[in-house]
C-alpha cells in the first residue's frame, strides 16, 4: 500500500488519493511575535481552519510567546478575537473549545533566560498532560534581526534538542531571509548551528497556493503543454506580482527593504523555478528541490541593467475611484529614502530548453489592481497565410496561470470573427478554480503549517535555493544602490516609464492582467 506521506508529496496524485485524511501525529506549536499582524491575520486563523477540518491531534498545544502580560483567559481572548476575524471555515463552538484547552501564553523578551525556562516547563507540562509526545515545531514570525537570539535560547534552555530517536523539534522562519547573499549565509549559519537542515522550513507562503501547486501539474500530466514548454515555441515569460495598496503602517518596516527584497528574491524566483525547472524522476521532497536548484544555478540577472531593470516609488494618484497619496507622504516614511516600491528585471537561464527566452519579473505597490500571474508567451507563427489586414487585431498566443486572485489558467489565441469576411482576433479558454471544483481551497498558511508538522518539506525553499536567489538578484540592487531615488509613477498605473522601455526596446509589451 503506498505510504500517505508520499502520497501527499505527489502533486499529481487522484482526487480520490486527495480526499485520504493527513492528519498530523502528536504536536504542539510555539509562535514567536504571536501579537504581531502576521500571526493574528493568518497563522491564528490557519491553526483553527486546520483543527476544524479534523487535521490536528486531538491534544495539540498551541503556545504564544510575546511581552504582554496575560493570563491563559486573555490569551484565548486574543486568538478567538482572530479566529472570528479570519478563519475560513464555519466556526465550531466544540472545536474551538477543544483548541482553546490547549492554549498557553508566555510572558517574556528574547534575551530572558527565566521566561524561556518557563517556555520549557511549559512545553514538558504539556508533554505530559496534552500528549504532545516531545514534537514541537517553532515558529519564528519575528524579524531576521532577533533569529539569532530565539535560536540560541531554544538551545540554552534544551528545547531545540528531542529527548529521544521518536521526538523531533522543527524551526519555521519567516521571510525574509536576509537582505543580501551575505547576510542570508550568517542566518543560515546561526540557524544551522542548532537546528540540522531537515528541520528547518523557510516559509514562503506563494508556495503553498494550489495555483502554483498546479504548476507542476498543468506541466508534467498533460501531453499538450511539455512539448512547446520552451525555446523552440516560446517568445518570453512575464511574472508579475502587483498590489493596490500602500504601504499603510508597514513604512518604517518596508523603508531599506524595497519590492525586489521584499517579492522578487523570493516570491517570484520561486515561481520561475517551478516554470522552467526539468521534470523530476519523482515529487519526493529531494528530487523536486534538486530540479528548482539546477535551474536556479543556471539563471542569471541579464544586463545592462540600465535597460534591462526597472524600479519607481508611487506618487498621489487614484486607485480606482479613492484618491491616495503618495509614498513620501506616507507616515513614518523618510521623504529622501530611495527604497523602490516598484521593481522590474530580466533573468535568462542558460540551458538547453530555455536559451535566449528572457525572463521579464515585475513587483509593485499601488498598481492598476491586485493580481498575481504567470504569462507564457509564443512566438509568432514561422509563416502568416493570412493577410496583415486580416490579423491587425492578432497578439501572440500565451498560456497565464492566475497565482491571485481569480485562480486559474488562461489560453489566448486566435480566431475567425462570424461574418463573411476571414478577420482574426484573439480569444480566450478561461479555467477557474471556483467554478471547475466545489471544495473551498486551503489558505496557504493552513497548507505550509501542516506541512511542516507532517515532516513534508517539497513546497519549503533550502538554504541553498535562498542563497542562489541572492547571488542572482544582488547584481541588480547593487548598481541600483549607486543610482539614486528611483522613478516616479503615480498610484494606480502599472509602474515607471522604465518599466515599458524594457520591454519595447525588443518589440515586446507588458502584458495588462
Amino acid at each position: 500500500m503506498t505510504d500517505l506521506r508520499e502520497q501527499r508529496a505527489n502533486p499529481l496524485r487522484t482526487p480520490e488519493d486527495k480526499r485520504l485524511p493527513q492528519i498530523a501525529g502528536p504536536s504542539g506549536m510555539v509562535i514567536f511575535g504571536v501579537t504581531g499582524d502576521l500571526a493574528r491575520k493568518k497563522l491564528l486563523p490557519a491553526v483553527y481552519d486546520l483543527a476544524n477540518r479534523g487535521l490536528l491531534p486531538g491534544g495539540f498545544t498551541l503556545v504564544g510567546f510575546g511581552r504582554r502580560d496575560w493570563s491563559k483567559s486573555d490569551f484565548q481572548a486574543y486568538v478567538r478575537k482572530a479566529v472570528d476575524e479570519g478563519s475560513r471555515t464555519p466556526f465550531h463552538d466544540n472545536v474551538w473549545e477543544r483548541l482553546a484547552e490547549g492554549l498557553e501564553f508566555v510572558r517574556g523578551n528574547f534575551d530572558d533566560d527565566a521566561a524561556f525556562d518557563t517556555l520549557a516547563d511549559t512545553l514538558r507540562r504539556a508533554d505530559r498532560e496534552r500528549g504532545t509526545d516531545g514534537n514541537w515545531a517553532y515558529y519564528l514570525s519575528v524579524p531576521p534581526e532577533h533569529f539569532s537570539s530565539v535560536v540560541h535560547q531554544l538551545d540554552r534552555s534544551g528545547m531545540a534538542s528531542p529527548g529521544d530517536a521518536s521526538q523531533w523539534r522543527r524551526v519555521i522562519i519567516e521571510k525574509p531571509f536576509g537582505h543580501d547573499l551575505e547576510s542570508a549565509r550568517e542566518l543560515n549559519e546561526v540557524v544551522g548551528a542548532v537546528f540540522d537542515e531537515r528541520s528547518v522550513f523557510r516559509i514562503d507562503h506563494y508556495l503553498g497556493k494550489e495555483t502554483v501547486q498546479n504548476i507542476l501539474a498543468l506541466r508534467f500530466s498533460n501531453q499538450m503543454f511539455e512539448p512547446v514548454w520552451n525555446s523552440h515555441y516560446i517568445d518570453h515569460v512575464q511574472i508579475t506580482m502587483a498590489e493596490d495598496i500602500g504601504l499603510g503602517g508597514r513604512a518604517s518596516y518596508y523603508d531599506g527593504i524595497g519590492a525586489a527584497r521584499d517579492v522578487i528574491q523570493n516570491h517570484l524566483i520561486q515561481l520561475l523555478a517551478l516554470v522552467a525547472m526539468e521534470e523530476p524522476t519523482s515529487f519526493s521532497p529531494a528530487q523536486l528541490r534538486a530540479e528548482k536548484l539546477k535551474v536556479l544555478r543556471a539563471t542569471s540577472a541579464v544586463g545592462p541593467f540600465g535597460k534591462t531593470t526597472a524600479r519607481g516609488q508611487y506618487t498621489a494618484g487614484w486607485q480606482g475611484s479613492r484618491e491616495v497619496v503618495g509614498l513620501r507622504e506616507e507616515e513614518g516614511f523618510d521623504p529622501e529614502s530611495t527604497t523602490e516600491t516598484f521593481a522590474a528585471c530580466t533573468l535568462q537561464i542558460e540551458s538547453r530548453r530555455w536559451a535566449g527566452v528572457p525572463f521579464y519579473l515585475r513587483t509593485g505597490k499601488r498598481l492598476g489592481r491586485r493580481v498575481t500571474e504567470i504569462a507564457l508567451v509564443f512566438k509568432e507563427p514561422p509563416y502568416q497565410p493570412f493577410s496583415k489586414g486580416q490579423t491587425d487585431l492578432l497578439t501572440n498566443n500565451a498560456v497565464v496561470i492566475r497565482v491571485q486572485p481569480d485562480e486559474g489558467v488562461l489560453m489566448r489565441f486566435g480566431s475567425k470573427v462570424p461574418g463573411a469576411g476571414m478577420e482574426l482576433r484573439d480569444v480566450n479558454m478561461d479555467f477557474h478554480y471556483s467554478e471547475a471544483f466545489t471544495e473551498q481551497s486551503p489558505e496557504a498558511y493552513e497548507r505550509l503549517i501542516l506541512d511542516a508538522l507532517l515532516d513534508e518539506s517539497s513546497l519549503f525553499p533550502t538554504n541553498s535555493e535562498v542563497e542562489r536567489s541572492w547571488q542572482i538578484l544582488d547584481p541588480v540592487l547593487n548598481y541600483w544602490a549607486g543610482q539614486g531615488k528611483p522613478e516616479d509613477y503615480p498610484a494606480g498605473t502599472w509602474g515607471p516609464p522604465s518599466a515599458d522601455r524594457m520591454l519595447s526596446k525588443d518589440g515586446r509589451a507588458w502584458r495588462r492582467p
